[in-house]
């Protein structure tokens, strides 16, 4: 089953409770969306009530992947709010849900965010990345490249200090 995509939906209250149930869903079967599990609703509240802020009053989009009527991915395109930085745009908090993986969403996904961004007028994208996941792998096959790493940066527990890995992709055209 392939992806409905939607873009900067109305974030109804139910949308919002379906959002922090993927997040939570992700969070816990150890996804890489800001937490470690075990978390709650509630714990995913705490940074999904900003974030949805940031979405509502602008300048952050957010993309939504659907099979069917079943939210199953999302990620937020960040606008990087530095004139300087225009022409670039972060994409944060990339999930699909746990029970989907290997279903080819999380490519679907991003491919679609790289659709928009070049649409966006953006000339490249940058994600960040927690170490010790393959997710960096991931990334790789779809085009994206390793610019640095900040070692030890997240700590996931005492004694387990994670690099974070700093990925870009170059939207612009290649001839």
């Amino acid at each position: 089953m392939s992806l409905r995509f939607v873009l900067d939906p109305d974030l109804t209250p139910r949308l919002r409770a379906e959002i922090v149930a993927l997040w939570t869903d992700v969070s816990n079967a150890g996804g890489a969306v800001g937490f470690v599990p075990p978390v709650t609703a509630a714990d995913v509240r705490t940074i999904a009530d900003p974030t949805f802020a940031g979405i509502a009053e602008g300048p952050d989009r957010l993309l939504l992947g659907y099979a069917g009527d079943r939210l199953v991915g999302m990620l937020i395109i960040c606008d990087n709010r530095f004139p300087l930085k225009a022409h670039w745009c972060v994409l944060k908090r990339v999930m699909v849900h746990p029970d989907t993986q290997g279903t080819g969403y999380g490519v679907a996904l991003m491919r679609e965010a790289a659709r928009l961004g070049r649409e966006m007028g953006h000339e490249a994208m940058h994600v960040t990345v927690r170490d010790g996941l393959g997710l960096d792998a991931f990334y790789r096959r779809l085009g994206y490249r390793e610019i640095g790493r900040l070692p030890g940066a997240l700590r996931v527990a005492p004694g387990d200090d994670r690099d974070e890995i700093l990925m870009w992709l170059d939207l612009t055209p290649t001839d």
